[in-house]
């Protein structure tokens, strides 16, 4: 038997946002006896619901836990986190891998679900990430300068990263040269892949691009239907700052102009269409570099996939 067949199964579900990702995770978690563990950065703040299109559902109290519960299915790493905090990727990786490993000890099978590929790749590549922690001072010093002065910065110190981080995600760029000047060491050479945890199985949701955009557009809708400018107004009058990593996030800064006056409900709605469009080509863009993905059109394929891996009877 091959070594990686000894250890513990993991199936990772990812792609980007409004694929589907949701809907068939429950599906694959009701029939595989499943806990879901939620790789999603956003869905991890409390009172932020709409805005990260997150599953209605609920915490109930199982022994001496407490777990959130969507459509009977246990969720973990999901609507837990104050607003106001902050929630790292080592964070995420030692939180996934602990309940990963409930999982399994409970004879449940881990599914980990969700669009972050650094959570992603953090879990599956084990990756040693460095735990330095976040320092005002310098974070209110780089906040001060431009996304292009900062990005010039981190060109300089750790070229690597530059060419892997998203230019325009100001939070990742400061924590880069953060973690760089910290350490003395540029971040790219600290995440250091550990040995393999998990025999793991990775599939990905294949939309055609046009079906894509249109699901993103009708999103947007439905989360204005919803009542998304009423969860952000609730926010924003307890004093949660546009600069936290959840207020800064998709669906959330897009309606900092509108709450200045400067721009209207239809513009915000626009640009929260077209930011969410070019979030998910960057989703691609980075999944399309792992080829241990395996792409399914259909949910069907996606079941197949699992049952083989699983080696079900």
């Amino acid at each position: 038997m091959r070594l990686e067949n000894k250890k513990p199964k993991l199936i990772v579900l990812l792609g980007p946002t409004a694929c589907g990702k949701t809907s068939w995770s429950l599906r694959l978690a009701k029939k595989f006896n499943g806990d879901i563990i939620s790789a999603d950065s956003r869905q991890v703040y409390k009172d932020m619901n709409i805005g990260t299109a997150k599953e209605p559902g609920e915490w109930l109290r199982i022994g001496l836990r407490k777990t959130f519960f969507v459509q009977d299915i246990p969720h973990h790493l999901i609507d837990f986190l104050d607003p106001g905090k902050q929630f790292t990727i080592s964070e995420f990786r030692d939180k996934a891998l602990k309940y990963v490993k409930l999982a399994v000890k409970n004879r449940r099978q881990p599914f980990v679900v969700g669009g972050t590929g650094l959570y992603i790749s953090a879990l599956v590549d084990n990756f040693k990430i460095p735990k330095i922690p976040a320092n005002k001072k310098l974070r209110n010093s780089l906040s001060e300068k431009s996304i292009d002065e900062l990005f010039e910065l981190l060109t300089l110190i750790d070229p690597e990263s530059a060419k892997k981080i998203d230019k325009k995600n100001k939070r990742r760029v400061i924590r880069a040269l953060e973690v760089s000047i910290l350490s003395g060491e540029p971040f790219s050479k600290q995440k250091i892949k550990g040995e393999q945890l998990f025999n793991c199985l990775k599939i990905g949701i294949e939309t055609d691009r046009e079906v894509l955009y249109k699901r993103i557009d009708e999103r947007v809708d439905q989360m204005i239907k919803d009542g998304l400018e009423q969860e952000v107004k609730k926010l924003v009058d307890k004093k949660y700052i546009w600069e936290l990593p959840s207020m800064s996030g998709i669906g959330y800064r897009q309606f900092k102009d509108y709450f200045d006056g400067k721009i209207s409900l239809k513009q915000v709605v626009e640009n929260l269409k077209k930011e969410t469009r070019r979030y998910a080509k960057r989703q691609l863009t980075w999944f399309r570099r792992d080829k241990d993905i395996k792409w399914c059109k259909t949910y069907e394929e996606a079941e197949e996939l699992v049952c083989r891996f699983l080696e079900c009877k």
